[in-house]
């Protein structure tokens, strides 16, 4: 591995990735690892886990979707926001920016909002969206 590569807690956004698909955490796991200065410091299936996980890691970034089983990402906004200063971004097919989802979310107080296909996941998203997200981090910094 090459200096360039490694990675030091100093210089690095420490992400939480809370999607239920375990293929949709991998993709974005697989964007956020191509840019040294991001290190992914653990992924939740749903927002119960989130909470946890946000307690114990102090994620700066949360890579939120919207429609998780046990607690959805709304549901996580409202509980988050008392306990972490973090940045969210929504990663949702459901809150496309003119929905009723999206406008509660950005109230709840997240930064931004990437679309991600509804239904079948595309493969593509990886390839389609990895600029648009990393660029909503780098917002962030």
């Amino acid at each position: 591995m090459s200096n360039s590569s490694i990675k030091t807690g100093a210089d690095t956004m420490r992400v939480l990735i809370v999607d239920d698909s375990f293929l949709m955490r991998r993709i974005i796991r697989n964007i956020i690892e191509k840019d040294n200065s991001l290190e992914v410091v653990g992924e939740a299936p749903d927002g119960i886990v989130a909470l946890e996980k946000v307690a114990e890691l102090s994620p700066d970034i949360i890579l939120l979707d919207i429609e998780m089983p046990n607690m959805d990402g709304i549901e996580f906004l409202r509980r988050a926001k008392l306990v972490t200063s973090a940045k969210v971004i929504i990663i949702s097919s459901v809150a496309r920016i003119d929905s009723k989802e999206a406008r509660e979310v950005l109230e709840l107080g997240a930064v931004d909002i990437i679309p991600k296909p509804s239904g079948v996941l595309s493969i593509d998203f990886e390839e389609q969206k990895s600029l648009e997200l990393l660029d909503a981090i780098h917002k962030c910094l």
